[in-house]
């Protein structure tokens, strides 16, 4: 087996922040050098459609351009906090971060009975743990220990814990430890399973383990789905811990006037958004995630679909913003100096709260505490956890951690075999599928001028007067395309962006194209390279046979020349690296990057028409057909369209267990409003459409 091929088998079963065994020593919260290795072994070698280009001559410039971005809606949220000068203003804040957290994060879906039950009770010396199996969505089950000590006579306070990326979920060392202290200081503890995680694997072999790697995988690969039905798997994660509450509140030993919330890196982020969409919680201690988004674009530090919820960033909402929805209860930040979740950040987050508390009259209710170490709910952190929920409360004046017992993972199954596979748990992609068969009866066809309203709305997509500016970048020879000369362009489709133009011809060129009003042209958008397309693509090599038309291509922004070398190593195709990165920050900027990408090619048409050329057979090929069939619905300048492997249809996607489309090609609540097959249908009639070898959800492999 080869050295590539290991590394990816080895990621198929980790996740980023995943529990990892070495030596035998089970490892949850990893170091930062084990978090690098882990984003080593994310580099995939590229499949015979993603060939890797050879030019790339802008690799910084998506980076470049979203960290800006980012930095921009940051500025706007630091303003809204520095307007902030009474208590007065300070309360509105809240009310009003609680109000953009959940246009965020969408309305609470139903809250539908529990079902819950016990399915085994464990006895030791001052607490028992009961096994307990609940229903948070019907049919969708939710596995959990609850910690309950001895001797209660009167209701005490009770505690949500959330997990991070460990594949054993609840049963991981450092979250048994954490409840395990909380139970034997008297509080009530209820620990559950992520989705993908634990006992709640969504995708399913025989042999009950995931078919597709716990954690990470399965939440990119359930979450990105999602999202074209207008749903997130950051809604559905943190109401999995609403209703971890609403069952905690059915137990008589729990005092409901004190509840918490725990949990580190990605418990961390649960605490947090819960924070933000569940009003009951008194006091909150989120550990080794809460910093700033910008600190995270900056470092270039990729998040899973969770951690990146829809819109955040265009309403101007922060880490921090989640847990000032909750002021002026307690919110103690629990951080770590050698994190890779930046300390900096964290401390920004804390400073901002700060201010905001000590409007509200409440300052010594917030905190942050920065361990020495590296990711991880370490006994350190455990314990400042303990220090401020005891403060909180007055159950315990005892903060040190307690002897532990550390239970097998087989004692705090709540399934026989460990797997909610086992009891016919329904699956999120079969909630996906449903949800696209409900809105496709709903959707009413669009054609003309209404389809294209409702494409431009769910695109997002910008306008900007006049011809866009052009730099002519030296030539590089010998390239092997089909005409013996070619030119490159960078053509400023918006500030900080470049769509990378070649000009392929029989003549040399040097300089800009020549003026030929009514020359008749062909445009090509690439799959993934314009520059190895030349060389291997039949459909070019035809394209440039046509002697009444002149050939271009188009790379859109971070595809071929500007294909971001950022992220981790050779990470552009694997489903955690640099390609999924800037498309997961398009969703929080509320800008489907396929939107942006439609953008780069409408733009690249009009400067060709300022050129001369106002008769264009546009061409698109595998995720370039999907901007160019968009580009094509709203350009006058196009007079004929070619698609060769473009996307059947979204509902094809959202429809079924497995595909192979990422993110960036993926359209937020698409169908809600429209689906590809309209779109084809109004080119078909209007523009004569050629489309050759259709991919469904499985792309090449369809």
């Amino acid at each position: 087996m080869s050295g590539s091929k290991q590394a990816i088998d080895q990621f198929e079963t980790l996740s980023r922040r995943a529990f990892l065994k070495t030596g035998g020593v089970s490892l949850v919260g990893l170091s930062l050098l084990e978090n690098l290795m882990i984003q080593e072994l994310a580099a995939a070698p590229a499949k015979p459609d993603q060939t890797v280009p050879t030019l790339n001559r802008f690799p910084r410039m998506v980076q470049e351009y979203f960290v800006d971005r980012v930095r921009e809606q940051e500025a706007k949220t630091i303003a809204r906090l520095d307007s902030l000068k009474t208590k007065a203003d300070a309360e509105e804040y809240v009310s009003s971060v609680q109000k953009r957290i959940r246009e965020a994060f969408g309305p609470n879906p139903e809250r539908t009975p529990l079902n819950a039950r016990v399915t085994k009770t464990t006895d030791r010396d001052t607490y028992t743990i009961e096994n307990i199996i609940f229903e948070s969505r019907p049919g969708f089950l939710v596995t959990g220990n609850l910690y309950l000590p001895k001797g209660i006579t009167k209701p005490v306070p009770g505690v949500v814990g959330t997990c991070g990326h460990s594949h054993n979920g609840k049963a991981e060392t450092a979250y048994q430890s954490f409840s395990q202290g909380l139970a034997r200081k008297g509080y009530v503890v209820l620990i559950y399973d992520p989705i993908g995680q634990g006992e709640r694997v969504q995708y399913s072999g025989d042999d009950l383990k995931s078919t597709i790697g716990v954690g990470v995988r399965e939440h990119l690969h359930g979450g990105n789905q999602q999202f074209l039905v207008g749903e997130n798997l950051a809604m559905w994660r943190a109401w999995d811990g609403v209703r971890a509450l609403d069952y905690l509140l059915t137990r008589k030993e729990v005092d409901p006037k004190q509840v918490g919330v725990t949990g580190n890196s990605g418990g961390g982020t649960m605490t947090t958004w819960l924070c933000g969409v569940e009003p009951r919680w008194t006091m909150a201690a989120p550990s080794c995630f809460v910093t700033t988004f910008r600190r995270n674009m900056e470092n270039e530090l990729p998040a899973d679909t969770e951690q990146c919820p829809p819109k955040v960033l265009a309403l101007e909402l922060d880490h921090a913003d989640f847990l000032a929805a909750q002021a002026p209860k307690p919110v103690r930040i629990l951080a770590k100096e050698r994190d890779f979740f930046d300390v900096r950040g964290a401390r920004e987050a804390y400073l901002r709260l700060q201010r905001l508390y000590k409007l509200l009259g409440k300052e010594e209710n917030v905190s942050l505490f920065v361990g020495p170490t590296y990711h991880g709910y370490s006994q350190e952190n455990r314990e400042a956890m303990y220090e401020w929920f005891n403060q909180a409360t007055g159950v315990s004046s005892e903060s040190k951690e307690p002897k532990l017992t550390i239970e097998k993972d087989e004692t705090l199954w709540c399934t026989p075999k460990g797997s909610v596979a086992d009891l016919d748990s329904k699956p999120i992609h079969v909630f996906t599928a449903e949800r696209s068969k409900e809105l496709a009866q709903q959707r009413k066809p669009k054609t003309g001028a209404a389809l294209q309203s409702v494409v431009a709305e769910t695109l997002r997509l910008k306008h900007i007067e006049g011809t866009p500016d052009y730099r002519i970048l030296r030539n590089r020879g010998g390239k092997n395309y089909p005409l013996k000369h070619s030119i490159t362009y960078a053509v400023e489709t918006e500030p900080g962006i470049q769509a990378i133009v070649y000009r392929v011809s029989d003549e040399r060129l040097y300089s800009r194209p020549p003026q030929n009003a009514g020359q008749q042209a062909t445009l090509y958008v690439s799959h993934v390279s314009s520059d190895a397309e030349l060389r291997e693509e039949p459909l070019l090599k035809t394209a440039s046979q046509d002697k009444d038309r002149v050939l271009y291509t188009c790379d859109v922004r971070g595809i071929g020349e500007s294909m971001p070398d950022t992220t981790s190593p050779n990470s552009f195709f694997t489903p955690y690296g640099s390609d999924y990165f800037y498309a997961a920050h398009s969703v929080m900027l509320d800008e489907p990057y396929i939107g942006q990408r439609t953008f780069d090619v409408l733009r690249t048409l009009d400067w060709m028409a300022a050129n001369g050329h106002t008769d264009i057979h546009l061409i698109g090929r595998g995720w370039g057909a999907l901007p160019a069939t968009f580009a094509a619905l709203f350009s006058p300048y196009v007079k004929q369209v070619t698609l060769k492997n473009g996307l059947t249809s979204f509902s094809d996607i959202a429809e079924t267990e497995h595909y192979h489309w990422p993110l960036s090609t993926l359209v937020p609540n698409v169908l809600a409003s429209f689906d590809m097959p309209e779109c084809y249908a109004e080119l078909k009639a209007r523009k004569g459409l050629t489309q050759i070898a259709p991919w469904g959800a499985k792309g090449a492999d369809s």
